[in-house]
């Protein structure tokens, strides 16, 4: 059990706030869980943003190749925000 806590702690973490077409937040989210392994939480969200979602990446590569090519070619997602955590606590 605390080699997978270890091997948890050298990744990477990234939350991805998404901004989405009026009505399709949960599409969105659903296929973003189908696609996307590195995936650890993705959920439809009221407030200024329509979904939110949590990756885990051993590079920061990966989380740019998630956001970029799979995310952002999303035709309903209109904008992302992404914030890479710091340090694991």
């Amino acid at each position: 059990m605390k080699k997978k806590n270890i091997k948890r702690l050298k990744k990477l973490k990234a939350y991805i706030l998404l901004s989405t077409k009026p009505g399709t937040s949960l599409e969105v989210v659903k296929r973003i869980k189908e696609k996307v392994k590195e995936t650890i939480i993705a959920d439809a969200i009221f407030g200024r943003y329509d979904a939110i979602i949590v990756l885990e990446a051993p590079a920061l590569e990966e989380i740019n190749q998630v956001v970029y090519k799979i995310i952002e070619k999303d035709p309903n997602v209109i904008r992302t925000e992404t914030s890479i955590v710091l340090s694991p606590m």
